[in-house]
């Protein structure tokens, strides 16, 4: 019988490390425990582990909003299996991505805040299973920042519509006491 992986052979199986950075740890065990977190680290200091550790061990699909592909690359690569869901796709891309999300393909999807509330999404979100929803670059729902895009505003929108809340986790390098406030509302 197998046995179930825990956090530390998550992070040796897929990043090759031993121990976590100060910081991850404590933010993926509140995530795994059930409780909302905003993580407000360096670049640099690994804020993606801290949902994709978790998105690894809890049940069902982890959705990250986010603007960047890069990472989806580099979970292929390591045996994750993740997509993206952004303008950069065509139609026929898209479709058939959300087709093989809806099979349970993919482990982590990283959706672009405009596609949140299209109708294809919301069909696809109502009907998958969501463990947790990751907002990367949490600095971009505040009016404050510098990096403001408005459709992120509408991430507590999508949020009403699941039939089930997920745990969220907010994360940022960026946050001055203003931009900290606004992710946290």
């Amino acid at each position: 019988m197998k046995q179930q992986q825990d956090k530390y052979d998550i992070l040796k199986t897929y990043y090759g490390y031993d121990t976590f950075r100060d910081g991850q740890e404590e933010l993926i065990d509140c995530l795994l425990n059930g409780q909302d977190v905003c993580g407000i680290m360096p670049t640099g200091a690994g804020k993606s582990v801290c949902y994709q550790v978790p998105a690894l061990l809890l049940p069902h699909v982890t959705l990250v909003v986010s603007l960047m592909k890069d990472q989806v690359r580099a979970l292929n690569q390591m045996g994750v299996h993740a997509a993206y869901l952004n303008s950069s796709l065509s139609w026929n891309q898209y479709k058939k991505a959300l087709a093989y999300a809806k099979e349970g393909r993919y482990k982590i999807i990283y959706v672009a805040p405009e596609r949140l509330l299209t109708e294809d999404f919301l069909d696809f979100a109502a009907s998958t299973p969501i463990s947790l929803l990751a907002v990367d670059e949490a600095h971009c729902v505040s009016q404050w920042g510098q990096d403001f895009r408005p459709s992120y505003l509408k991430i507590p929108e999508f949020v009403r519509t699941l039939p089930i809340r997920p745990v969220i986790g907010a994360f940022t390098a960026t946050a001055t006491k203003e931009v900290r406030e606004d992710i946290i509302r």
